[in-house]
């Protein structure tokens, strides 16, 4: 069986940057053992699978080891295959997930806003173990379905050499997909503020740009800094920005998109 895949590069203006993710559209499901085997073979932090469903598509994603409920960079670049490759003349695409109805909305410029569920948390003590496999203690940390450690300034979060071992044994005590670690980012770049988010657990030891975890740092920056639209930017060694607004129980999430590969595979 030959499918078509593409290879885009989210949160990204040119190749290179941001988050890359492999997309493979589909007619109907395959077997979940043969996309999880197709997302191991493409050793990509994301595969996305997208099949047509109702006015929209059905959307599923996978790590090289395990589906999961929600991904942001993957998303978004299923949105930019979708408009750009495959003849979408809607202005809004509507994708049907584990996570719920995602709505995409086209922008100007090549920017592409996903409308997300939000990710609260509460403020916590910081579990020994997280210190341990950070290697430093956050000033805060915010226990919920995507826990965040926050720091002080951008250069801690670019100096942090996690132990992978650990943090994975730590993530998958708690069944979290990882852990983000964030800063203010003292008015670097027009930026809001930075992060890095560390999913060993999951196969992905550092993760370049992740729409997830904005889900759970919009709502905290925005109460923090005490404002509804944020620009934030991710400091992995890729990196990439994302224009992030807090909307109650939802959050808009912001991007463009790159081509790197357009082909075809085997299966």
């Amino acid at each position: 069986m030959k499918l078509r895949i593409f290879q885009v590069d989210a949160f990204a203006d040119r190749p290179f940057e941001g988050n890359p993710a492999a997309v493979v559209p589909l007619e109907a499901w395959l077997p979940t053992e043969l996309m999880q085997s197709i997302a191991l073979e493409n050793n990509l932090a994301e595969t996305a699978f997208i099949v047509p469903e109702g006015k929209g598509f059905g959307l599923r994603w996978f790590t090289p080891t395990v589906e999961v409920p929600l991904c942001g960079h993957a998303t978004l670049a299923s949105s930019h295959v979708i408009f750009a490759h495959l003849g979408w003349s809607r202005e809004t695409i509507v994708f049907q997930t584990k996570s719920g109805p995602l709505t995409v909305r086209r922008g100007t410029a090549g920017l592409m806003e996903m409308d997300f569920p939000v990710r609260r948390g509460v403020e916590a003590s910081t579990p020994p173990e997280l210190i341990a496999a950070l290697g430093e203690a956050p000033e805060v940390f915010v226990e919920g379905e995507l826990p965040l450690a926050v720091f002080g300034t951008p250069a801690q979060i670019a100096a942090l050499q996690p132990d992978f071992r650990r943090l994975a044994v730590f993530s998958a005590a708690r069944d979290d997909g990882g852990i983000c670690c964030t800063a203010p980012a003292m008015g670097e770049n027009d930026w809001d503020f930075v992060s890095r988010f560390f999913a060993p657990a999951h196969g992905i030891d550092e993760d370049p740009v992740t729409g997830g975890a904005h889900c759970a740092l919009t709502p905290y920056w925005s109460a923090r800094l005490g404002r509804t639209k944020l620009v934030g930017r991710q400091i992995s060694p890729r990196g990439g920005t994302v224009l992030c607004e807090h909307r109650g129980d939802r959050v808009g999430l912001t991007g463009r998109c790159a081509d790197y590969l357009v082909g075809e595979i085997s299966v």
